[in-house]
């Protein structure tokens, strides 16, 4: 049976995928203006949240299997698989080993247009990719971004080629 849009009863397109990797479901009357950035036509729009991943690790509390679970929100996280939510208490229960997956960053051969300094591409947990200064940082106390401020995102897609080298002409 063929599902329908909750909103306008028509039925539902087929499940697709985002550039940044996040599945969804949208009614077959809507789609994605990416010039006008907004929904046209009818705006239901069902997420999927990736089931989680049992990893070939043990967890460094417990000693059971570690589990790779991405948030509806594109965080991820390692997590004890004896963690879990029990909906009738609202707490936790079990083991509370939780890492979270961060971004990483790599040198570039490049010197950033603001100070000087070489830049770095950093990548988030979610797969977003930045050219960045890499004298930027945070202050975690004050919450204040410190150093140069110098940022270039890239487009999803968009893959991050290196300068060419100076011909010898």
């Amino acid at each position: 049976m063929e599902e329908k849009c909750p909103k306008c009863g028509s039925p539902l397109a087929p499940i697709t995928e985002t550039s940044t990797g996040k599945k969804l479901q949208r009614c077959s009357t809507g789609s994605w203006d990416a010039q006008a950035k907004k929904n046209v036509g009818c705006d239901y729009i069902k997420w999927f949240i990736p089931e989680p991943e049992t990893l070939d690790e043990k967890c460094p509390k417990c000693g059971s299997p570690v589990m790779l679970v991405t948030t509806r929100f594109g965080k991820k996280m390692k997590k004890c698989s004896t963690n879990t939510w029990n909906k009738e208490t609202k707490k936790a229960e079990g083991c509370d080993f939780v890492q979270w997956i961060n971004g990483t960053s790599e040198e570039l051969d490049e010197d950033c247009p603001q100070c000087g300094k070489k830049l770095v591409l950093y990548t988030t947990a979610a797969g977003k990719k930045m050219k960045k200064c890499s004298t930027s940082g945070w202050d975690k106390e004050k919450r204040v971004a410190t150093g140069c401020t110098y940022v270039q995102w890239l487009k999803a897609g968009e893959e991050f080629l290196p300068p060419e080298p100076p011909s010898d002409n």
